[in-house]
């Protein structure tokens, strides 16, 4: 082997891991009022300024999330509360929630979804008509979250998807509203960056957040996807998990993260801009797993992925 080569592989390595350690840079994370009590203080956890999105859950009190932002802020971070349209019951209540996060939480970003409802409790039934009511704008919220589906929605159909996302680019360029879109966790690349490459080609201008499971058991990976219907992870996972004695062995996404890291260096101009990590495993595994991964402390393996140094 000539040493010319070997100098060559040695800089593609050291590209891939650049590449890696700035895809994974900022990342964002989140949190439910539940397990934020459980964890109490951040700091050790997640750098300063990270943004926490805080999960609502049908039938949840919103007086949690009220809670749980306020102490987020108070420890140096971005809260970030989701807050699902089905579950609003009107226009007062909207006000009366937005009221509460910036008066009481200081918060200037949320996340926007259509709620796990069967049946809108109120008036609204989408992000759209929340958006519609220019109260957010009112508030001084103008960094808005809306969720992306790679692998599609089982709440809404494909075209229904495009429809929503060319309306709510539309928006952003109308209002001036710092809209991002913060995708549903995925565990292979493909689907994801046909995605990508699909809404591009549609218009989309938003910049976009690709949501990664956190380290956790196949066994719970599968669980998760088959609750959140993500049909090709589903199947993914089940080629993952034919060799039994791998059931209760932890995942890392260090193939995910390597190959989303490369499209990305590759094809600067595509929507995605960092990663949103889904604590499936619990944070503290998770939070740790992905520091180390932005400080470059990792090499990469024969597979295409890589191992974190311990």
């Amino acid at each position: 082997m000539s040493l010319a080569y070997e100098c060559n592989v040695e800089v593609m390595e050291t590209d891939i891991k650049q590449s890696i350690a700035s895809f994974m840079t900022n990342y964002s994370c989140e949190t439910t009022p539940a397990a934020a009590q459980k964890i109490g203080s951040f700091q050790n956890l997640l750098a300063p300024g990270t943004s926490v999105f805080i999960t609502f859950l049908p039938g949840s009190d919103f007086s949690d999330t009220i809670e749980t932002a306020k102490n987020l802020k108070n420890q140096g971070f971005v809260p970030v509360p989701h807050i699902a349209a089905r579950g609003v019951s009107n226009t007062n209540d909207l006000d009366e929630r937005l009221n509460r996060l910036t008066g009481e939480a200081g918060v200037n970003e949320v996340l926007l979804i259509g709620g796990g409802y069967d049946t809108p409790i109120g008036e609204f039934a989408d992000t759209m008509q929340l958006l519609e009511t220019g109260l957010f704008d009112a508030h001084g919220i103008n960094n808005i979250n809306v969720a992306g589906h790679p692998e599609g929605s089982p709440d809404i159909n494909d075209a229904d998807i495009l429809k929503a996302l060319a309306w709510k680019n539309a928006f952003a360029q109308r209002t001036g509203a710092q809209i991002q879109i913060v995708t549903q966790f995925c565990f292979d690349a493909a689907p994801i960056i046909a995605w990508d490459k699909n809404i591009q080609a549609e218009g989309n201008k938003l910049p976009i957040r690709i949501g990664l499971p956190g380290l956790a058991t196949i066994k719970t990976l599968i669980a998760y996807a088959r609750s959140c219907g993500v049909g090709n992870s589903m199947r993914f996972l089940t080629r993952q998990a034919r060799n039994v004695t791998r059931l209760l062995s932890i995942s890392a996404p260090d193939k995910l993260v390597a190959d989303l890291a490369v499209y990305k260096a590759e094809n600067p101009a595509c929507g995605i801009v960092s990663a949103h990590m889904f604590p499936l495993g619990g944070l503290k595994r998770t939070a740790t797993w992905s520091n180390a991964v932005v400080d470059g402390r990792f090499t990469l393996d024969a597979k295409g992925g890589f191992r974190v140094e311990a």
